[in-house]
């Protein structure tokens, strides 16, 4: 074989490679998390929908996502950040969202993508119609198998974009009586939602981010954390799993983003994921 045949075949089986890397780091994979609460004696599940970016899975209505929900069988569904790109169309969105909210309990936080956006005024009341949107003051009250439940949004724990620091304003509105669940989209801003800055703090029970996409190139074991993530650069810190901080759990989810404008920064060892989330005694 001469040495060009050999440059071909290896070319050709490294751009094999890349690709099948690229298309496994596109399926979805259900990410399930178990968080020990004292009180609860039923499981009540979370199925936490982070980072969707308006892309979708199976047909344009996201028929496998919703598939992927149904047979998680939750009790509530939580819309995390970015639900949106900066730009481009929000019709998977909402359209997911409004399928979802006809047969579960559903919530909403935004994230900074969404904040970029110019018509973000015409999409929030387009997603208040459909689940209520968590965002500093605007929190909801559930109440799942007798356990009464709190849930908070906020999309960092500094001043944000043209509001005021929506962290301190969930603080104000905390109850003991409830379990207390913040969706805080960016987890680097991990101190603050443990109330590190903030004079009138109280601890969550469970903070539900997203924003990091898992660090994007991972290598678990070596490079678990990925290789890049917004906000916290190279060899990020917080891009996925589930950490204690002793009364409060947070878990990271990697999300669910997949647009087309990433398809040359594809997602290694890095499937997109849905989380399923167990709160039980």
């Amino acid at each position: 074989m001469s040495k060009k045949a050999k440059k071909r075949i290896t070319l050709a089986a490294i751009c094999a490679v890349l690709c099948a890397l690229s298309a496994w780091g596109f399926a979805m994979k259900n990410v399930y998390y178990n968080v020990k609460a004292e009180g609860f004696d039923q499981n009540v599940r979370i199925v936490f929908i982070s980072d969707l970016h308006n892309c979708f899975y199976g047909n344009t209505d996201n028929s496998k996502l919703i598939k992927a929900v149904k047979e998680a069988e939750p009790d509530m569904v939580v819309f995390g950040g970015d639900v949106i790109d900066m730009w481009g169309g929000t019709e998977h969105a909402l359209d997911l969202m409004s399928a979802l909210s006809k047969e579960y309990p559903c919530f909403y936080s935004p994230g900074n993508h969404e904040e970029m956006r110019s018509d973000i005024d015409e999409f929030y009341d387009e997603a208040r119609k459909i689940c209520p949107l968590l965002m500093g003051k605007d929190y909801a009250d559930i109440t799942v198998k007798e356990q009464d439940i709190r849930l908070f949004g906020a999309i960092n724990g500094t001043v944000c974009y043209s509001y005021s620091t929506q962290i301190e304003e969930c603080f104000d509105n905390m109850d003991d009586k409830h379990y207390n669940i913040l969706v805080a989209h960016q987890p680097e801003d991990i101190d603050y939602y443990l109330g590190k800055y903030c004079d009138n703090a109280k601890d969550f029970d469970l903070i539900l981010s997203g924003h990091a996409h898992g660090g994007q190139w991972r290598i678990p074991k070596i490079l678990d954390q990925g290789l890049y993530a917004p906000e916290q650069g190279i060899f990020p810190k917080y891009t996925t799993g589930m950490y204690q901080y002793c009364d409060t759990t947070h878990i990271i989810s990697r999300g669910l983003a997949r647009p087309m404008r990433m398809i040359f920064i594809p997602r290694i060892f890095n499937r997109p994921e849905l989380s399923v989330i167990d709160i039980n005694n």
